[in-house]
């Protein structure tokens, strides 16, 4: 089991190159503009991506997504290497992507509004 771990994470180095040393993120594929949070992010926390260093605005839990780059409103999310949306509007770099900035391409993505309510 340990060099299986070993070789694990051998891997996900090869394909991190976020060159984030304190391992707040970890990018999964090479053509993924987001980067996974896998250490839970506080405001104010420091983190580099890419060599360019970005400040966290908000808190963002393990497993959510940040924007490794400047993604363009209506530009796709590339996650895994795949295509998983695209940006309802700007989103920084370091910035949190969830629901309320990214639409999926490929069913529709529903959310509560302040009462509650489903909207499209």
């Amino acid at each position: 089991m340990a060099l299986l771990s070993r070789g694990v994470s051998l891997v996900l180095k090869t394909l991190m190159p976020t060159e984030d040393k304190s391992r707040k993120l970890l990018r999964i594929h090479r053509d993924d503009n987001v980067c996974i949070v896998v250490t839970p992010l506080k405001p104010g926390d420091h983190g580099l991506i890419d060599g360019h260093e970005v400040v966290f605005t908000e808190n963002i839990a393990i497993g959510h997504k940040v924007a490794a780059r400047l993604i363009r409103a209506g530009e796709k999310v590339v996650k895994c290497g795949i295509a998983i949306g695209s940006a309802k509007e700007p989103i920084p770099a370091g910035a949190h992507i969830h629901l309320h900035n990214l639409k999926s391409d490929y069913i529709p993505t529903y959310t509560l509004d302040k009462d509650h309510v489903f909207v499209k």
